[in-house]
This record gives structure tokens, sequence and C-alpha cells, in this order.
């Protein structure tokens, strides 16, 4: 497999697996104490398991102002380090977060807002620019949203990104950001479980890549999940909000883990894990697929960069999957 893809139309390279740093910000909350993070860290952890992801091959992490409210930005900027131009850096901003109480407070779409943003976020990662800076209010209006991408293309110009992109699962809202020039891709959910086949096929429209969140269904395609075994209360599934589906509240669902298990024998073929496969299922989905599995280990990042080795499954696997799940 080619191990590397190109982020949209302005030829930014990144390895075919990026690593998504939500859960390496550790705990942290809505106004109403709803857990938003996975639970607690070891940020010694995290560091070595960037760096051993690095040493892999991976050159794609994408964070976020808010996870952990800067937590996950600061932990990445260190683990970066001196090779941070060896690596293309993704964040998000439109949240308002209180750092000081590790709390999500609101939303900001205005352009004042993305300046300071992208200010602060730098700060924290360490660095002179953002190689991806994605607007990370799925719903934002989308007359706000064209205003905001004039604002990427100032960001751009002044040399505080590289590109940008829209995280959301609204083809319509995606559309507006892809027609700006250094609009490099939209990040969307997509996984073996949960297909987007609007979001893969505006990007093969429009040349942008996916970036791939929730790849392993928020960890029920890591294969290690059991029926109703209870999570820790600072885990975002142990209380999942609307959008969050495979969860229950008593850990994970039950009908959701058939699934899982029904998929089992294909994901694992070749000696994959069933990470692996689920990954696998991404690459043979589209070209342009980037997914962005979560980790807290270094084992989780060894299991999910060996995916890179396997490849993409093959197209009678892709159609037994198909089958499998009745689709």
């Amino acid at each position: 497999m080619e191990t590397t893809r190109t982020l949209g139309r302005g030829g930014i390279e990144v390895s075919a697996l990026g690593f998504g740093c939500w859960a390496i910000g550790g705990e942290w909350q809505d106004a109403d104490g709803q857990p938003l993070g996975w639970g607690k860290v070891d940020d010694e952890e995290s560091v070595r398991a960037i760096r051993r992801a690095l040493d892999l091959g991976v050159t794609f992490f994408d964070t976020a102002d808010v996870y952990g409210t800067g937590h996950s930005e600061r932990v990445l900027g260190r683990a970066l380090g001196k090779r941070r131009d060896d690596v293309v850096v993704a964040t998000k901003w439109g949240n308002v977060f209180d750092a000081d109480t590790r709390t999500l407070t609101g939303g900001d779409d205005s352009p004042e807002h993305a300046r300071r943003a992208l200010t602060a976020s730098l700060r924290r990662l360490g660095t002179d620019r953002v190689d991806l800076y994605q607007l990370h209010l799925a719903d934002a209006d989308p007359v706000r949203a064209a205003e905001l991408r004039e604002v990427c293309e100032e960001f751009v110009r002044e040399g505080l990104i590289r590109a940008y992109a829209w995280s959301t699962d609204d083809p319509e809202r995606a559309a507006v950001f892809a027609r700006g020039e250094h609009c490099a891709a939209v990040q969307h959910m997509a996984n073996v479980l949960q297909d987007a086949p609007e979001m893969f096929a505006l990007g093969e429209e429009t040349g942008l890549a996916s970036v791939v969140r929730s790849p392993l269904a928020m960890g029920l395609l890591s294969g290690k999940r059991r029926a109703r075994r209870p999570l820790e209360a600072g885990d975002i599934r142990s209380r999942p909000p609307f959008w969050l589906q495979g969860f229950d509240g008593s850990g994970a669902d039950p009908a959701w883990l058939a699934r899982v298990d029904a998929l089992r024998d294909v994901l694992t073929s070749d000696g994959r894990t069933p990470a692996q496969g689920a990954l696998a299922w991404l690459w043979a989905r589209s070209p342009r697929a980037v997914p962005i599995p979560g980790f807290r280990s270094v084992a989780q990042a060894e299991e999910n960069a060996g995916a890179l080795e396997k490849g993409p499954l093959t197209e009678d696997q892709m159609a037994e999957v198909e089958r499998i799940l009745g689709r």
C-alpha cells in the first residue's frame, strides 16, 4: 500500500494514518459536569506514545484547543519538540473554555475569536504555524462559515497556517469551506459500522482529503470492549451524549458488539488485530481517507501504526463486510 496521502489540493503530504489526540487531553467537562474526555491520562506515557508513533512512520497528528482545555496541545507540542518540522500538525478552533476548571463554556464563531484561538494554539503547541486549521463547530451557520473561510485565507497569507478544513458531518456545510483555495480536507466521522457515503463523495468531487474521526467507533472496533462493562467516571462513554452511538450509559451496547463480533473474522484476516482491520476497511473505502484513531499508550500507538504494514482490505473482503452488515 502507498503509505502516504496528500491533504487536498495543496500538496501537504501525510502518513496514511494519523493519530487523534483527544484522549491524551485528559479529563474535562461541560458546564453541566458531563465528561468530555476519556478519563485519566499519564502525560509521560502520552509523550512516549507520540514519539513511538513518529519512529513508526506516523507524520500526522490531530488535536484541538478544547481537548483537555489546552492540555492536549501542550502535551503534543512537548512530545514533538525538535521533530516538529517532520510532522503535519492539525488543530481546531471554535469552542470556548475555562482552562482553570477544565470546563467547556460555549462556542464562538466570530473572526476575532478565530485569531485569538489560533494565537493561543500556536503558543501551546510551541510552533510558528498550524499545518491544518479546522473549524470545530459542526453546525455553524454556513454564511458565517464563508466569512471564516476568508479569515483562514488571511491566516494562510500571513504564514500562520498552511491549509484549513471543517470538522462536520454535513456535506453541504463542508462544501462551503471546499470552495476556498487553501481548503485541504474535511474531517468527518466514518467507520466500518457507520459509513459516510456523502462525505466520501464530496472528497472525490472536490479533491479534499477525508480526515476520518472515530475510525474505531469510540473503541468498539478495538475488539477489547465487552457488553455492560462499566467505564470510569471521567470517560465520555460512561455518560454518552446524544451523538455518541454504541454506548448506553452502562457500557458498550450489546447490539453494536454483536455486529463487531460478526465482523471479527474478516477484520482479523491476514494477521490483523480488529483495530487494524477497521483501519484497513477505511483505506479500502476511499483512497483519500486518513483515519485518526485515538491512543493513550505506547501499546496502542504500536498497534495502530502496525496497520500501515498490512494495508487495505481486498475487494472480496469489502464485499464480505457489506454482506455481513446487510448493507
